[in-house]
Parts: C-alpha cells; structure tokens; sequence
C-alpha cells in the first residue's frame, strides 16, 4: 500500500521540525493584525515584535504608555482571544 501524499500545508502543521517556523508566523500574524485587534490605537502605538510570548510596542506618548500599561492584562486576554490561543502573557515597551 502507498503511503499517503501530505500536502505543505499538513506538513508544516503536523510535523515537529516546523514548530519554530509556526511560532514564528503566529508571532508575525499577531504583529499583522494588531491595529484589526485594537483600530483605536492607531494613532497611538505600533506593535513592534513578539518575543518569548511579550508583545514589543513603541509608544511616544507617556500618557497612552501609562494607559495601556494599566489595560495589559485586558489586552493579552483581547489578543488571545482572537487567535483562540495564549499566543501572548504581557506587553513591554520600547
């Protein structure tokens, strides 16, 4: 019998030695769809990075740093729960 034909799709999801790749991508999507997560912050703050599960912003405004730093919690919940997973625990500043 002839063993199954995996797609690309089903061997990067499936196989361990694409589990750095798909954090990776997943850490970029978080990155891509930041402003779809939060459009009022727009003007605000530009996410950066994702590293070892903090996500990296710039914010120039000391006040806005303050008032997201206050709302962290409520926006790795928000964050998580878009991609229906703990991509992200907290958020630093750059």
């Amino acid at each position: 019998m002839r063993p199954r034909i995996k797609s690309v799709f089903d061997i990067i999801n499936e196989e361990e030695e694409f589990e750095n790749l798909r954090i990776a991508t997943k850490n970029f999507t978080v990155v891509d769809k930041f402003y779809e997560i939060f459009p009022d912050l727009e003007k605000v703050a530009k996410a950066i990075k994702v590293e070892k599960s903090v996500l990296y912003l710039h914010v120039e405004n000391s006040v806005w740093r303050c008032e997201i730093n206050l709302k962290q919690k409520i926006m790795v919940q928000r964050v998580n729960e878009y991609f229906k997973e703990n991509i992200i625990k907290s958020i630093k500043f750059i």
